[in-house]
């Protein structure tokens, strides 16, 4: 018996994807002096934008 990985919806893993760019952007532009709110807002907006990207097209087209 072969047992396979569940399935995940790709709008989960388009958030989760968002939500782990969102911190590495946000520490890091954090951590490279840029004022906490201005790092907050640009990596919210990468966040919105990452989250888009993988939901449109990050979903592995079935071969025939």
């Amino acid at each position: 018996m072969h047992l396979r990985m569940p399935s995940i919806d790709q709008g989960v893993q388009a958030f989760a994807w968002a939500v782990l760019f969102f911190l590495i952007l946000w520490l890091g532009m954090i951590a490279v002096g840029v004022s906490g709110a201005t790092a907050f807002i640009l990596a919210l907006v990468s966040a919105g934008a990452i989250f888009l990207f993988v939901r449109l097209r990050g979903e592995d087209v079935p071969g025939r």
